[in-house]
């Protein structure tokens, strides 16, 4: 599991999970609970138990350990909480399995993680893992599992691409804008991201949007932000040479725009959480006739619309486009001042709309929160939920 989840959101109708499986996860979630004030050595007994487990499964994760500190026991267990929205957690996995094969992960190294979980678990809760609680981890984990191993099983795809770096230019001192070549043309639709790894920070796999659609040519383009504690993120700012090769994992995310719904699109976009939803306006671009568009592009300060001067010229040539900036602080004319959760519900609901959000963790929480009290409709709402450094 390489992926962090943003905070739960209010749900919108989905079918109602049986009785067991809500009291199952309601287990899961009160021994949670207890174990998650002592995560540091949940954490640590979990490593120590998978590798001895299964020693091979250290080559998955890098040579400092504190870089990934307590990542992936949280994001089984934020995924073991999910059993009861299907909806929601299945797709997910069937990506997740999938994104999974790019490690050389085999059916037995899922019952070595299930097995060091519940371990720590049970270390650490002592007298109060009773047998009830151990079958509802072990049943969700099973769960879990099987639909990740069905997915890698059913994927007739590469394990991983290779790519060059073709070009790396920095738009500011945060900010680097790379292109890469792939060895082979990646499947991925517009609006998806992919799992990359860089030859600065081996084994530290990372989530990035690829900014443009799909070419011909299969190049693909990444807007990339260095961000404090981000160790792949200012490596690829700072240390990126033409020629480096990248590492990909298999396109996953669900940012789409059903042109033939017939619906108009309000796109909500946090810095460069702009790119997967850049992407779907480059795919817009080569069709005549397109839903109406809004985009809501914000940051802190004038300087963090990186991209907003291209926005602002696709606009003027696609009527279907209106491009509206938002800055948080020392708004300039033609700006709205407030945050995008702020300015968005200004104009209500969105009734008609289907809308797109991206960016950070904190940014999709606030902003779907503040949209679904202005009476916005969830299931009109498209986010994905995890997100990586």
């Amino acid at each position: 599991m390489t992926a962090d989840r943003v905070s739960p959101l209010p749900r919108s109708v989905h079918r109602e999970a049986p009785p067991a499986v809500k009291a199952m996860v309601r287990l899961i979630r009160d021994s949670w609970a207890k174990a998650e004030p002592h995560l540091t050595e949940v954490t640590l007994f979990f490593y120590g138990m998978l590798f001895t487990l299964a020693p091979a499964t250290r080559d998955f994760f890098p040579i400092n350990m504190e870089v990934q500190r307590n990542r992936m026991v949280r994001a089984l267990v934020h995924v073991v909480q999910m059993v009861d929205q299907p909806d929601d957690l299945v797709p997910f996995l069937r990506q997740l399995g999938r994104d999974h094969r790019k490690f050389g992960v085999v059916p037995k190294h899922y019952e070595a993680i299930g097995t060091a979980l519940l371990a720590a678990m049970k270390r650490q809760l002592g007298p109060d893992w009773t047998p009830q609680i151990e079958q509802a981890w072990a049943e969700a984990f099973t769960i879990i599992a099987r639909q990740m191993q069905e997915a890698a099983a059913a994927d007739d795809n590469p394990p991983n691409w290779l790519g060059k770096v073709a070009e790396h230019r920095r738009l500011s001192w945060d900010l680097a804008m790379v292109r890469i070549e792939p060895e082979l043309p990646i499947p991925f639709r517009a609006g998806q991201f992919l799992s990359v790894e860089v030859p600065q920070r081996p084994r530290l796999w990372r989530y990035l949007s690829p900014a443009n659609a799909p070419r011909p040519d299969g190049s693909l383009e990444f807007h990339v932000r260095a961000v404090n504690g981000g160790w792949v993120s200012r490596a690829i700012v700072s240390h990126t040479q033409v020629g480096d090769v990248w590492r990909f994992g298999p396109p996953v995310g669900r940012l789409t725009i059903d042109r033939e719904r017939g619906r108009d699109v309000l796109m909500i976009a946090g810095g460069t959480g702009l790119a997967p939803l850049q992407s779907l306006l480059d795919e817009l671009g080569q069709f005549g006739e397109n839903p109406k568009v809004h985009l809501f592009y914000g940051g802190r300060t004038r300087e963090d619309l990186y991209a907003l001067d291209g926005l602002r010229a696709t606009a003027s040539a696609n009527p279907w486009l209106t491009v509206r900036p938002v800055v948080e602080q020392d708004s300039p004319a033609g700006f709205e001042q407030g945050t995008l959760a702020d300015v968005v519900t200004r104009y209500g609901a969105w009734p008609k709309h289907d809308v797109l959000v991206s960016g950070s963790p904190a940014m999709i929480r606030a902003t779907v929160s503040r949209m679904l009290v202005a009476g916005t409709a969830l299931e009109h709402i498209k986010y994905d939920p995890f997100t990586i450094d």
